[in-house]
């Protein structure tokens, strides 16, 4: 039975045959010896789950950039809508201030 290679902090046990499980208790942590088949199993597990977490990354990353792209789009059109308020904002006020100096010329007129 192939015990392997465990390295927590400053305790290290190398790789060695064992008859029995090995248990250590290392800052209050257990860390059991498992079995070659059982590793294995273990890190398929593992690795389905890293899996599974890259995948949902994938899919949250590419909805983040359709999102991203439709708010851009979106900000767009109102800072392009917001130009043409304030412009036409602003040819109304001079009309306006136009018209107010039409009518006080017309009353200064006797």
């Amino acid at each position: 039975m192939f015990c392997g290679f465990i390295s927590v902090l400053t305790y290290q046990i190398y790789a060695f045959e064992c008859a029995k499980p090995l248990t250590l208790k290392v800052h209050g942590f257990y860390i059991e010896h498992m079995s070659t088949e059982h590793a294995t199993q273990s890190a398929d597990i593992d690795l389905q789950r890293l899996e599974s977490r890259v995948d949902d990354l994938l899919q949250t990353c590419d909805r983040l950039i359709a999102e991203n792209k439709s708010l851009r789009d979106q900000q767009n059109n109102l800072v392009s809508e917001r130009a043409e308020l304030v412009e036409k904002t602003e040819l109304a006020r001079s009309r306006v201030e136009a018209m107010i100096a039409r009518l006080r010329s017309m009353e200064q007129k006797p």
